[in-house]
């Protein structure tokens, strides 16, 4: 009986000890848990702060190979260093020149003053015929009724003669280079079936390129009182018509050849009325690439040209220089002291004494 009372007493006693022995390890896995937890949380916490700080030094440092450039970081070009022209000594009243490649202008003189253009229409005139005809070898006849009212206008003319069948490349090569009435109404008459038809579509023109104080009446030039623009107007036109490559071909051509017709079996050649007077067309640094005179009796002699110089194009249109077909070309001269002056040194130059046109 006391023996297994003792036993009893000792289960007790082992059952108790277990209890302690599970309760110690338990209390160990807990504490263990709760210290790995910490440890997280802190690990945590300090690659937060870490990432935190690299990218601060990266945008206080210095800034990384995959940095998007700014604005400061692109340098800006500087602008090319406008030329000194004084155009206070030229004989024409009207005159601007500008840069080509930017419209800047160099110098003015009563830019903004009505002209009457004379044949320096018939760059309009030559443009509009460009971007209407579709192909450059179809035949354009020479009219009689047209041709005999421009000889008795006094309209000076390329040399076709009433009835021969023309290539519309050869129209407009008559046009500019020996200022060709004959051609500009026949080209007119051709595309839209009469010269006012043909004007109709120059003002159209003259407007969609911003040309104010323009207006047209004729396809020719031959005087109007309401024919009439300016010089800054005319720079428009030529800085237009210069992106069309056939315009500036002819533009600059010193002479050409027409083929042959029924009234000029050996063809026409033509002289271009700027080169002609000129002894050369070397400037200071550069050339006189090309232009397009004109001269009536109210609106003197006047001219658009285009010239190279030091490597960069310029245009020049002045008028109402006070010279007749039977004086020097003071319209030329103008331009070649003109463009002299922006390549530096003399700005004299010499000519022909050949009659403006």
């Amino acid at each position: 009986m006391s023996e297994k009372r003792m036993t009893k007493r000792e289960l007790k006693r082992r059952r108790q000890r277990n209890r302690r022995i599970l309760l110690f390890i338990f209390g160990l896995l807990l504490v263990g848990v709760i210290f790995s937890g910490v440890l997280f949380f802190l690990n945590r916490s300090q690659n937060k702060k870490d990432q935190k700080d690299g990218k601060q030094t990266e945008v206080e440092g210095e800034p990384s190979s995959e940095a998007t450039p700014t604005p400061e970081d692109t340098p800006t070009p500087t602008p090319e260093p406008l030329p000194s022209v004084d155009l206070s000594t030229i004989d024409s009243k009207s005159a601007i020149l500008i840069r080509l490649t930017d419209g800047q202008v160099i110098a003015e003189k009563e830019a903004d003053t009505r002209i009457y253009p004379a044949s320096m229409t018939k760059i309009m005139t030559a443009i509009v015929g460009l971007e209407n005809i579709s192909d450059l070898n179809q035949l354009i006849t020479i009219d009689r009724e047209t041709y005999d009212r421009l000889y008795l206008e006094g309209a000076s003319m390329a040399g076709f003669v009433p009835g021969d069948q023309v290539k519309a490349i050869d129209i407009l090569y008559g046009v500019m280079l020996p200022s060709g009435a004959e051609c500009c109404v026949g080209l007119a008459e051709y595309l839209f079936g009469s010269e006012a038809a043909f004007v109709e579509k120059m003002n159209e023109k003259a407007a969609g390129l911003g040309m104010a104080d323009t207006h047209f009446v004729t396809s020719t030039g031959l005087h109007d009182p309401e024919h009439y623009t300016t010089v800054r107007d005319l720079t428009k036109l030529v800085t237009y018509a210069l992106k069309n490559e056939t315009f500036r071909t002819i533009y600059t051509a010193h002479e050409y050849t027409t083929s042959p017709t029924a009234g000029n079996p050996e063809g026409l050649h033509f002289l271009s009325t700027m080169f002609k007077k000129m002894e050369t067309s070397a400037v200071n640094g550069g050339e006189i690439e090309g232009g397009k005179t004109g001269y009536t009796s109210d609106a003197g002699q006047c001219l658009a040209s285009l010239a190279q110089v030091n490597g960069t194009e310029y245009i020049l249109v002045t008028a109402g220089a006070q010279g007749s077909p039977s004086t020097e070309p003071y319209h030329v001269w103008d331009a070649i002291q003109v463009y002299n002056q922006i390549g530096g040194g003399n700005s004299e130059s010499p000519v022909t004494e050949e009659p403006a046109a």
